[in-house]
């Protein structure tokens, strides 16, 4: 599928400040065959110097100096991606490696440490975490499977355009979350049973919600033995296929912002984005 993407950031600021170091994530991640034919950042002001790099997450990520002051930031991204066959992204695994509660091989762990939980589960979560197990079989792909209908289903979708995530526990005791809750719970759940699991923002060809106003979206990924990441959008209840575009994937929400970075001066800041997103 071919998905095309302009998303502006827009900060302002009501007196003159000086910038500070900036990160910026909206390069797409060429996971599961995507390929890239467009990509364009544009930024204003300019920077004073500009590096790009790969973060310990392996995110496409730009770092920006500035001098001088201003009164906005504005970043722009154009991107057009063509995100590969489908039916290769398909989650896979042997069924001997996937049984749950998972272990890993020594090697494997070793990485994987960030994306999985420490053995420490909130209680909160433990019963639905068993419930799933069971009803699983102890498979580990019918286990994300089900966990993703079951938060499509039983999460009522909402749209809060900032702010972090909340807490697993919040999610599940509200049954309410933007995307992010939800795949912060999904991330909790998988952790919760030995799943390594990590956070993913970026794009979708369509809304899971009755919106005209796209906002950038946010899934989970899980690691399966001798298959690797596959996604699953809990907003959806389906398997990440070749509706999505990712731009970053952490252990952690915070490691996906599309925008870091600070400024210096006695000003309030108000912020916008505008996102157009078009499929062919």
């Amino acid at each position: 599928m071919r998905i095309e993407v302009e998303h502006e950031t827009r900060y302002d600021y009501d007196a003159p400040v000086r910038l500070g170091p900036h990160l910026i994530r909206l390069r797409p991640r060429l996971d599961g065959g995507a390929v890239e034919h467009a990509y364009q950042l544009d930024l204003d002001p300019l920077p004073s110097m500009r590096l790009e790099g790969l973060d310990a997450a392996g995110n496409r990520i730009t770092r920006l100096w500035f001098d001088g002051e201003t009164r906005h930031l504005r970043v722009t991204a154009r991107l057009r991606v063509d995100t590969g066959d489908g039916q290769l992204r398909l989650p896979r695994a042997e069924p001997e490696q996937q049984r749950v509660p998972l272990r890993y091989e020594a090697a494997d762990a070793a990485l994987l440490a960030p994306y999985l939980s420490g053995g420490i589960v909130d209680p909160a979560l433990a019963p639905v975490a068993d419930e799933l197990t069971e009803a699983a079989d102890g498979d580990a792909l019918a286990f994300a499977e089900l966990l993703s209908q079951r938060l499509h289903t039983g999460i009522t979708r909402e749209i809060r355009p900032s702010g972090a995530p909340q807490t697993p526990a919040q999610t599940l005791a509200r049954g309410r979350g933007a995307c992010r809750d939800q795949a912060v719970l999904f991330i909790a759940l998988c952790r919760a049973v030995g799943l390594a699991a990590r956070f993913v923002s970026g794009y979708q060809d369509r809304s899971a919600m009755d919106t005209d106003r796209r906002h950038l979206h946010a899934w989970s990924e899980v690691y399966l033995p001798g298959s690797g990441w596959h996604g699953w959008d809990p907003t959806r209840g389906t398997a990440v296929v070749d509706g999505h575009v990712a731009v970053a994937a952490a252990p952690q929400p915070a490691g996906t912002l599309p925008v870091e970075g600070s400024y210096f001066g006695d000003a309030g800041s108000s912020l916008d984005f505008r996102l157009e997103i078009r499929t062919g």
